[in-house]
């Protein structure tokens, strides 16, 4: 069975999102990540991850709503089975989008557009900061 794990959203400014989401609701910090695509940095609740994300250009946001969109960016669900749950959302409307394998502390995620082009991912790996 999935299980939602990981939320992910765009901000302006990690650290200035961090505070609130530590001083409002008793997150933690488990992780902050300098990549390539951009900053990223993880708090958590003991369940699940929150990572508040700050790409450095239009590409590395990995679609149409490019580096500057502040939201909801994606969710994910860490799975049993990798390729049988990226099947199983294939044949229920859901669209390959990009894989992401690691480095910079990002374990590994596979991400899927819904029928409604909302992003999500799957991970057989989790995220830092999240139960199983």
């Amino acid at each position: 069975m999935a299980k939602l794990r990981h939320i992910a959203i765009s901000v302006p400014d990690v650290e200035v999102a961090a505070k609130f989401y530590i001083d409002t609701f008793g997150m933690q910090r488990v992780n902050y990540a300098a990549t390539p695509y951009g900053d990223g940095l993880s708090l958590s609740d003991g369940t699940v991850n929150l990572t508040l994300l700050k790409f450095h250009t239009d590409d590395a946001a990995g679609d149409a709503r490019g580096k500057d969109f502040t939201g909801l960016h994606h969710m994910g669900f860490i799975v049993d089975d990798l390729e049988g749950m990226s099947s199983q959302i294939e044949a229920n409307g859901g669209r390959f989008h990009r894989e992401l394998k690691g480095g910079g502390g990002v374990d590994f995620e596979r991400k899927f557009l819904d029928p409604n082009g909302v992003v999500f991912d799957i991970s057989h790996k989790g995220w830092v900061g999240t139960k199983v």
